[in-house]
């Protein structure tokens, strides 16, 4: 399977995946994180996920709870919704398209 990347979310193997900074670069200068993480980690904690994983991480967590909360591969498999969007998808082939809407938690967090 040349030419075929691993997303490291769902584990499929999919033509294309996409760069996501587990602390988000909108939050890169904030203090706390300029506290409790070096400057070449905070550019260094990414993962390469497909797709529909990118969209639905951002659909269901905000960038500030992917900061302090979700800032490892590990934490963010364990969100449960992010867990069961993972199993959902790992079962389907490359090229599936999803739509994904915010959580009703995410958009709650808004008003």
């Amino acid at each position: 399977m040349s030419g075929l990347s691993r997303c490291e979310l769902c584990g499929r193997q999919v033509a294309i995946v996409t760069k996501h900074h587990l602390i988000p670069r909108t939050r890169h200068k904030n203090k706390r994180n300029k506290k409790n993480f070096d400057r070449d980690e905070i550019h260094s904690r990414v993962l390469w996920l497909c797709s529909p994983c990118h969209k639905n991480v951002h659909a269901v967590l905000t960038e500030k709870e992917l900061e302090n909360t979700y800032n490892t591969v590990e934490l963010l498999a364990e969100h449960p919704e992010i867990s069961k969007f993972t199993d959902w998808i790992k079962t389907k082939p490359d090229g599936t398209t999803v739509r994904v809407h915010a959580s009703k938690s995410k958009s709650q967090k808004w008003k």
